[in-house]
């Protein structure tokens, strides 16, 4: 067991910890020569401040729960150290029973995940895989009757295997409830606790959510033994270096409005949310209808469907990628330079998680949400929960380029011009 100096970067009090990485490097955190060869050759030097808080104790065998928006690096915060360990003690894989289990809520944040740990580990003799929903089971069936150290799941999918004596889960000596709030969202947190029971009761756990809403929380006190608590920032804080701002819009303008700001070649690759599977598959054909090359991504897109669109996003072959909130937690693309809250989200959360996708690992970003009036109850909710107004501008110049009209971009104005409108058709019935 790898000894470090927990007081280094724990508060005294387990509260939120305050550690800095600007003096820390990969190095000093005690992980094997395999790991830090495998982070040099993908250029990362300096941990991010969960990476630097995180891993020490971990590599200590200590519970976790982590506290941290998106992009803050989690993945390689557990994912490094649960290699280290495992490969502190190598033994053959045994078939259907993995050493270590990962869960998260969607496939692509659990291919991204696999993804991590077979980058991280290539020079260890681990072996992982990934199990989700929406595509045949054959070949995951296969990979864990050849044995597994660490399975990536998402909940249903492990389920349904676990029924049909694919998986035991009674080796498992490292566990990670990975986006805990999204899981209880999705509905997914009574499949969770399912899983759970079938763990081994002396084993590692770590959670990490963005947000701790009570369910989460009296999960966490269920889950975890004595845990280090790591809260890098406030849950639900926006990103700082991400410029914010909000058009106020008719709600039959919005296409429009996207259309046109689409003109501007500066927004290099734009991630846009709608509320609804039916509405990003129209504003996908809406923008290839006018030359701009975009995909839609949500839930009833079929697993290869969905990644040839990430695929083409990632490679620049598409420059707008239309989805849904599954989109929203975990996935990583590089350079993602705008978000568009086409449609605004209920949740305030939400909207955090959305835009967190762009300004990732250090970069600035820009997020552009439309308002319609359905919807300003939905944009004072944001505020609330952000603590800032947005910066609102003019979407005229953008609507012209488009040859759309009629939008209005005060919302004071289109108060004051409601009352009006609605005289107006009164007297038409009266008269006609």
């Amino acid at each position: 067991m790898k000894q470090q100096d927990p007081g280094a970067y724990v508060h005294p009090d387990g509260g939120p910890t305050s550690a800095t990485t600007s003096n820390t490097t990969f190095s000093e955190l005690g992980l094997r020569s395999e790991l830090l060869s495998a982070l040099r050759g993908r250029g990362y030097e300096k941990p991010t401040p969960i990476q630097a808080q995180s891993i020490p104790h971990l590599l200590q065998e200590r519970d976790l729960l982590g506290i941290a928006q998106t992009g803050t690096g989690k993945t390689a915060a557990f994912a490094l150290p649960m290699l280290d360990l495992l490969g502190d003690h190598e033994t053959e894989p045994d078939a259907r029973r993995p050493r270590a289990l990962v869960l998260t809520p969607t496939r692509e944040l659990a291919s991204q995940i696999d993804e991590s740990f077979r980058a991280y580990g290539k020079r260890l003799p681990l072996r992982s895989t990934v199990v989700f929903g929406g595509v045949g089971q054959g070949k995951q069936v296969d990979a864990l009757r050849r044995g597994v150290d660490v399975l990536v799941a998402t909940p249903g999918r492990l389920l349904d295997l676990m029924t049909q004596k694919h998986v035991d889960l009674g080796r498992v000596e490292i566990f990670v409830l990975d986006e805990a709030d999204r899981m209880l969202d999705m509905g997914f947190l009574r499949d969770v606790k399912r899983i759970v029971t079938q763990l081994p009761a002396e084993r590692q756990s770590l959670l990490f959510s963005a947000t701790m809403p009570a369910d989460i929380a009296k999960l966490a006190k269920s889950l975890l033994r004595d845990p280090l608590r790591v809260e890098v920032t406030p849950p639900s804080s926006t990103v700082e270096k991400i410029e914010q701002r909000v058009c106020f819009i008719e709600k039959r303008d919005k296409r429009a409005l996207l259309t046109g700001i689409l003109q501007d070649e500066r927004l290099e690759r734009v991630l846009v949310f709608t509320r609804t599977k039916h509405g990003a598959d129209r504003v996908a054909r809406h923008l290839e209808a006018r030359g701009i090359r975009a995909s839609a991504l949500h839930g009833n897109k079929s697993q290869g469907q969905r990644e040839r669109a990430l695929s083409a996003f990632r490679s620049g072959g598409v420059r707008a990628l239309i989805a849904t909130d599954i989109a929203a937690r975990g996935l990583d693309v590089r350079g993602i330079t705008h978000v568009v809250n086409f449609d605004l989200p209920n949740m305030p959360e939400s909207y955090v998680h959305r835009i967190g996708r762009t300004a990732r690992a250090g970069r600035e970003g820009a997020a552009i949400s439309f308002c319609d009036p359905s919807e300003r109850s939905y944009l004072a909710l944001i505020e609330r929960e952000i603590r800032r107004k947005l910066d609102v501008v003019s979407d005229t110049a953008a609507l012209r380029q488009a040859g759309a009209v009629g939008a209005v971009s005060n919302p004071q104005a289109r108060r004051a011009r409601g009352p009006q409108r609605r005289r107006t058709r009164r007297r038409r019935r009266t008269y006609a």
